[in-house]
């Protein structure tokens, strides 16, 4: 399909409360249905960024992204953000992209932030995802991956939307800017930014900023700082493609080949 909408969902998150982050979740999720196709949330959005992984992580057979699953169903939108995941033996920051239709995508954060002992508790992925879904190709990362321009790199048009789901704090709020509109103007792609508001367990404080990006670095939707919002937009495919045919600056891009 050549339009697509896309809402935010810019939210408090209960500290580490994940049965309240998903009864609240519902109720929003629920007003979105019939009015989107794709629905983010931030980074670890039923905990927070805590560091407890030990006692917060579930397998994907659980009851958090078991629910996501159905009300993706339920109300016919797909759902992405990131959780505490457990898997082989190992946690990790996960991010999902759960289709109404029933598929599941999964990736693991890469880049863990070791500024807040991140490494120390989580398990770092080495796999980086790019779905297909409804006609666009979409590529998911989260939060600390903003910094790393070499792992979003489009390589041949590889995907049209760039997804990060973060808790980026107030302190580093025009990093969080100024990379994101980057991001859309090197990769000739439409960027999507989703961050939490509210104060966390470990008392930073996060005032939201979440905002859609257009291939021209343009902001084309936004949230009001420190306050939760749902907000929605519609992304054209078509003006994305005439874009980057009338100055492919994608042709001439550099290769990277990253080692592990």
């Amino acid at each position: 399909m050549d339009s697509i909408r896309i809402s935010i969902i810019q939210t408090d998150i209960v500290w580490e409360n994940k049965q309240e982050n998903l009864r609240l979740l519902r109720g929003k999720l629920q007003s979105l249905c019939g009015t989107t196709e794709i629905v983010v949330l931030p980074e670890m959005f039923s905990t927070g960024f805590s560091m407890q992984s030990e006692q917060l992580a579930e397998p994907v057979s659980g009851t958090t992204i078991g629910s996501l699953r159905e009300w993706a169903t339920e109300f016919q939108l797909a759902i992405a953000g990131s959780y505490i995941a457990t898997d082989n033996g190992h946690n990790y920051n996960r991010a999902f992209f759960l289709p109404p239709e029933g598929d599941a995508y999964y990736y693991d954060k890469r880049h863990l932030f070791r500024m807040g002992q991140e490494p120390d508790h989580f398990s770092a992925g080495n796999q980086r995802l790019i779905l297909s879904y409804k006609g666009w190709n979409i590529c998911l990362l989260v939060c600390y991956d903003l910094r790393f321009p070499v792992w979003s790199r489009n390589v041949d048009r590889e995907y049209d939307l760039l997804v990060y789901v973060a808790n980026w704090p107030t302190s580093r709020r025009r990093v969080w800017d100024t990379l994101l509109q980057a991001r859309a103007l090197e990769n000739q792609c439409y960027v999507c930014g989703v961050n939490r508001v509210g104060t966390d367990g470990y008392r930073l404080n996060y005032n939201g900023g979440s905002c859609v990006i257009s291939p021209y670095g343009e902001t084309i939707l936004a949230t009001s700082d420190d306050q939760e919002a749902t907000v929605t937009t519609t992304l054209s495919l078509s003006t994305l493609n005439t874009f980057r045919d009338k100055f492919p600056v994608w042709r001439d891009a550099d290769r990277f080949q990253l080692l592990q």
